[in-house]
């Protein structure tokens, strides 16, 4: 299991040829993350905000992120929410890549969220 700290200081690459990670492989990397669950064979976390311009402005930020690590997730947005759910479809399942991109999506949304109490 990686630390949110590796995670964050990794990037994603490309699996093919490389299974899905096991489900006790899944569970334990979830133990690193707060606020991610296990649903439907994608792992999952809704982010909640005031308004929905927040909500958007971390779509943006989320966005950026995603372009770089060329790993997209599902988004389902609304007002004052936005779920995301990633998994891996070249492995048919779940891969360090969708952990690493849930450990930066959660770095953007703590770094926002620190910007507006500030």
């Amino acid at each position: 299991m990686l630390s949110r700290e590796e995670l964050l200081a990794r990037h994603c690459r490309p699996l093919e040829g490389e299974g899905a990670m096991s489900p006790a492989e899944v569970q334990a990397q979830l133990a690193a993350l707060d606020g991610w669950g296990l649903v439907d064979g994608q792992i999952v976390r809704t982010y909640r905000f005031d308004d929905f311009h927040q909500t958007i402005a971390f779509v943006n930020a989320l966005a950026e992120m995603i372009h770089r690590e060329d790993h997209h997730p599902e988004l389902i947005v609304s007002y004052n929410r936005c779920q995301v759910r990633f998994n891996t479809h070249s492995v048919k399942g779940i891969s360090i890549n969708d952990f690493i991109c849930a450990a930066k999506a959660d770095a953007i949304y703590a770094q926002r969220a620190s910007q507006q109490s500030a």
